[in-house]
């Protein structure tokens, strides 16, 4: 039975009453606390401006099983509590009566996301009236009977919950596969650098190949067609060990001022929020050469690209880093220490040798990154097909039919 035959039978010919939200359900503004009032932990969390509770107090101002949405801030946001909390004046609660399952309310205001959203006053501060909420078209089954009003609107709310519930358990399942999967991947890759037995030897960054800073260019001179660029900033979040390809262009009559990376080059970033993020590596493997910003390098060599950058990613290697990070407003790569970080050369008198144990080295990483990969994309994916799926039949289960004066 599909969710819309379903409830039609739920419903057996029973009418539904759609009324203003606001004439049903009593939505109360939340009361202020100041920062010298709040705990960092307590019995009832505080809900000011998102839906990440701002502190704790010790009383609470919304009873247990209430629906309530930011009005201020994250304004638009729709939260359920099963606890008592507090709400602060940027939170609009709602108190419900008898005839109204709150979390078939929840639900209900769910479907009215985008709506509310909408009516959003986009200032400095992100703003909600209430009216917005109160106004809404609100369906309540079987107003005439009020036992079989709550029956039907529980049994939604089952379907719903049930949903919600399954797409928690996945997001854990896959979650902690992730996890899993990762300690692996760090574990063999760490092991397989380590070259803790084998012929190797330990050289200089700066002996083995060279360091050719970037030139600037800035989000005004990117087109859709143009010369390919990797900007510093892309590495941070959008680029892993290696890439074949570059995700933004600039403008082509740039191309005299810009600097590039070869094909097997090493790009470098130099500045970062982080210690770790300073220094980040990617190989760029593409056919052509790729320009690069003027807070990358491109560390050219003669060794296998990938290597190198997987080697990059080792403890070992972001710990002796750290030492030539200059920690200032903004942490920035000193190269000239850089480049005296040593890593590992298997078989240093034959090239040919060499390369090819490096080569075995990236086949057996690559494996596990694309394991630890199709993991990591395949967690938001289906996170979201759970979403998608709980938004479908929840709008189906919602969609009461409508008077032709309400419709209108």
């Amino acid at each position: 039975m599909n969710a819309m035959s379903f409830i039609e039978k739920l419903l057996d010919g029973i009418e539904v009453e759609w009324k203003a939200l606001g004439e049903t359900v009593n939505f109360q503004r939340g009361r202020r606390l100041v920062k010298s009032q709040l705990e960092e932990s307590g019995k009832y969390a505080v809900y000011q401006n998102s839906m990440t509770p701002l502190g704790y107090y010790h009383e609470y101002n919304v009873g247990a099983e209430s629906a309530f949405v930011i009005c201020a801030g994250a304004a638009g946001e729709i939260g359920y509590s099963k606890d008592e909390i507090w709400a602060a004046d940027d939170v609009y609660f709602a108190i419900t009566p008898e005839i109204v399952n709150s979390k078939y309310l929840y639900h209900f205001l769910l479907t009215q996301k985008s709506k509310i959203s909408g009516q959003v006053r986009r200032a400095s501060i992100p703003r909600l009236s209430k009216s917005v909420i109160e106004k809404l078209n609100f369906p309540i089954p079987c107003p005439e009977n009020p036992k079989k009003s709550l029956e039907i609107q529980a049994e939604i709310v089952r379907i719903l919950d049930a949903f919600t519930s399954l797409t928690a358990e996945l997001t854990a399942e896959l979650t902690a596969e992730l996890t899993t999967r990762k300690k692996q991947y760090n574990y063999y890759r760490d092991k397989l650098l380590s070259f803790e037995e084998g012929e190797v030897e330990w050289k200089p960054l700066g002996e083995i190949g060279e360091f050719i800073r970037g030139k600037r260019f800035t989000k005004a001179d990117y087109v859709d067609d143009g010369i390919s660029v990797i900007h510093y900033g892309e590495i941070y979040t959008q680029y892993g060990v290696s890439t074949t390809h570059a995700l933004s262009q600039v403008r082509t009559e740039m191309a005299a001022s810009l600097r590039y990376a070869e094909p097997g080059d090493v790009v470098i970033t130099d500045v970062g929020e982080t210690v770790e993020d300073v220094g980040k590596a990617v190989a760029w493997i593409g056919n052509e050469k790729v320009a690069i910003h003027d807070h990358c390098y491109a560390f050219r060599h003669s060794m296998n690209p990938k290597f190198i950058s997987y080697y990059m990613q080792t403890p070992s290697f972001i710990a002796e880093k750290a030492k030539y990070v200059a920690r200032t407003k903004v942490n920035t790569l000193l190269i000239n220490g850089f480049s005296k970080i040593s890593i590992p050369v298997p078989y240093p008198n034959d090239p040919e040798k060499s390369l090819a144990e490096q080569a075995c080295i990236v086949n057996i990483l690559d494996k596990f990154d694309a394991l630890t990969n199709s993991i990591t994309e395949g967690l938001p994916r289906e996170i979201k097909l759970r979403q998608k799926q709980y938004e479908y039949y929840r709008d189906l289960l919602l969609n009461f039919p409508k008077p032709e004066e309400v419709a209108a």
